[in-house]
């Protein structure tokens, strides 16, 4: 099946920097809120059969005008939600965010053992992700749209994908309604087709005044991991 896997819309915590993952976490702003309509005319020619969002309330809000477009109702699966920020969790704080994207890099290098702060593990992540996507597989679509979090889509996506050239490098910023273009399923192995890092309405469509740490995983800001 195909999966398209995409970043919700701007939020005020990705404004500000805050490690916003608990639940139900912030709203759109208004931005996001026009990624989010522009994703959806931007999405009008791929075939989409199911929306899937998690918990939190900004992928409900990024996913509504492509799913309203469609006559699609959002299916809500536990399991998507963004990586946990557990002790870090709405500071934006060098050291927090240090911490939250040096254990993520960690994952992305194949320490899946190590544990975020008073959160989860690189496995357990992983175990939760797929878990909701072997959901969306068994379902039986032919392409689904699955809208998630930025450190998660790049974290699940890179380590279940089979390694592509065209791939982008870990370092590379994730930006709200980005999108990246899976086919296959859990047993066969996950294909990229494409993987957009910017929002699929249009550059204009980004906000480079955000701070945004789990778009851009740069702790130090100089586009470096850790």
């Amino acid at each position: 099946m195909r999966l398209l896997l995409m970043r919700h819309g701007q939020t005020h915590a990705n404004v500000s920097g805050e490690l916003d993952t608990a639940h139900p976490g912030l709203d759109l702003t208004d931005l996001g809120r026009a990624q989010a309509e522009a994703a959806a005319r931007a999405l009008a020619d791929e075939r989409i059969d199911a929306v899937y969002v998690s918990s939190r309330v900004r992928t409900h809000q990024t996913a509504a005008p492509t799913a309203l477009a469609r006559g699609l109702e959002p299916v809500q699966l536990d399991g998507l939600e963004e990586v946990q920020a557990g002790d870090f969790e709405m500071r934006k704080d060098h050291d927090a965010v240090a911490g939250y994207i040096e254990t993520v890099a960690a994952w992305l290098e194949g320490d899946l053992g190590r544990r975020m702060p008073g959160a989860e593990t690189g496995e357990e992540f992983l175990a939760r992700f797929d878990a909701a996507v072997r959901t969306i597989v068994d379902a039986d679509h032919d392409a689904a749209l699955l809208v998630s979090h930025g450190a998660a889509l790049r974290t699940w996506a890179t380590t279940r994908m089979t390694p592509h050239p065209d791939a982008p490098p870990a370092t590379q910023p994730l930006h709200n309604t980005a999108l990246i273009v899976l086919d296959g399923d859990p047993d066969a192995g996950w294909e990229m087709v494409s993987w957009q890092g910017h929002p699929v309405g249009g550059d204009l469509l980004e906000d480079p005044a955000a701070e945004d740490p789990t778009g851009d995983l740069d702790a130090d800001g100089d586009g470096e991991l850790g």
